[in-house]
């Protein structure tokens, strides 16, 4: 235990060096989930006719999988990205690394903004949209497992859950930039403007997000708080053999167990907003305002789902937010399908709540559940596949479930399928809120 958790245990009060953790793991996610949310929002608002726009004319449908699909390509590079983040860190230094991928991903996101349409270059343009989209997944690859774990193994004791949940918020509130900005955008001009030139300004701003993020990065040598998150990119090229070796069923149990909340998040991220504007007409920037407000019981439920988790144990505490969200994924349909913005609203705020309590303990969770020696893999690659098999491709299979059977009500029933699977792997697992972090 360091000396500044000593203290913090001994005093009761947050220590300076906590608060420059917890400060360094909320800001990096927020950057990083930002960008993926502009993707996110604007794949299912203005992608398909703009990039798919042969497709869109022939078959809307069809098109609007396909832009949703372009989310998930990111998603495969992920893993290659931590590997490779992790082997050039330890040849050119942690730090240049950690600068390296926060501006890959911003300059990957700004470029789509400055992207021609495929009415200007033809096929070129989704080639080159999903080149950079595949830059993005990559650039993240490695960023959520070391600050998940700096945050984790800094906490005092009884604290883990609450610590291990700032970077997780960092989920919630990249997703508030991102709709409030598009709202402020969309509400600001013409559908006409938005669809023609407003949508590629989110993308740009990205540029803003670079110098941000440069400048918090210029200062990983100057705190050790910082340096111990260079550090923890080392390990991210521990040998995957001994990680396969021993810990084989927890790296499965990580990828089952972070399914449902995946796909359930990325359908608030990238899908409600699409089907209220798309399917029932509703007003575009008073959906994206409803959806913003929404997130913030995301980001609230997700603190005190961390908090939580620090009394009744992590399983419990995901066992109650996976039953709450496969039992309320079915009709909270019928309340978005009234069209009416509060019943939207409501519906999305109820479903944060199963989100927040799902999302908050598992930074606390993935780290007790692995050794030391492999944990920063494990955790890794757990988290990188649980997003693979959850919110990858959900805005696509909920676009193709709508073509298909159109009843929205299908996509909670794949929801409520999702959060039962995860509900049977958290169950699996023995409870870990009381272990030994050093071993």
């Amino acid at each position: 235990m360091t000396a500044t958790v000593q203290e913090s245990s001994r005093t009761g009060r947050m220590s300076t060096e906590e608060r420059k953790v917890l400060a360094g793991t909320l800001v990096g996610t927020s950057i990083e989930w930002y960008d993926f949310f502009i993707y996110a929002q604007a794949a299912g608002l203005v992608l398909a006719p703009l990039f798919l726009a042969p497709l869109a004319e022939a078959n809307a449908t069809l098109a609007q999988v396909l832009a949703f699909a372009t989310i998930g390509i990111s998603f495969l590079f992920r893993p290659l990205g931590a590997v490779v983040a992790g082997w050039l860190g330890d040849k050119l230094g942690r730090k240049k690394m950690l600068v390296f991928t926060l501006i890959l991903m911003g300059l990957s996101t700004s470029l789509i903004g400055f992207l021609p349409t495929y009415a200007a270059i033809g096929i070129a343009a989704p080639i080159l949209l999903i080149l950079l989209r595949i830059l993005q997944g990559f650039s993240a690859g490695g960023e959520w497992g070391g600050a998940a774990l700096m945050s984790v193994e800094h906490a005092p004791k009884g604290k883990r859950g609450f610590f291990g949940a700032f970077p997780q918020i960092g989920v919630p509130v990249g997703m508030i930039l991102a709709t409030f900005t598009l709202w402020i955008i969309t509400s600001s001009m013409s559908p006409e403007a938005f669809m023609e030139w407003g949508w590629r300004i989110p993308f740009m701003l990205s540029i803003v997000l670079i110098v941000v993020g440069y400048m918090i990065r210029r200062a990983v040598e100057e705190s050790p708080v910082f340096k111990e998150l260079q550090e923890r990119k080392q390990e991210s090229s521990a040998p995957l053999k001994e990680l396969f070796r021993s810990n084989t069923k927890n790296v499965v149990l990580t990828a089952v167990i972070f399914i449902a909340n995946n796909a359930a998040g990325y359908l608030l991220i990238a899908y409600f907003a699409t089907y209220a504007v798309t399917a029932l007409g509703m007003d575009r920037p008073t959906v994206l305002l409803a959806t913003t407000f929404a997130s913030f019981g995301w980001l609230v439920f997700t603190l005190w789902g961390g908090r939580l988790s620090d009394r009744l144990g992590r399983i419990r505490t995901f066992q109650i937010g996976y039953a709450f969200l496969a039992l309320w994924a079915i009709p909270m349909w019928f309340l978005i399908d009234t069209g009416n913005i509060v019943w939207y609203f409501v519906a999305l705020f109820l479903m944060t709540f199963g989100l927040g309590l799902s999302y908050g303990p598992q930074a606390a969770l993935y780290a007790e559940m692995f050794p030391a020696k492999v944990r920063y893999s494990g955790v890794s690659i757990g988290y990188a596949l649980g997003a693979i098999l959850g919110g990858a491709f959900a805005p696509m299979i909920a676009a193709a479930l709508l073509g298909e059977t159109g009843q929205s009500w299908t996509i909670g029933l794949y929801i409520a399928i999702a959060a039962v699977i995860s509900l049977i792997g958290v169950s699996l697992v023995k409870e870990t809120k009381d272990v030994d972090l050093s071993v």
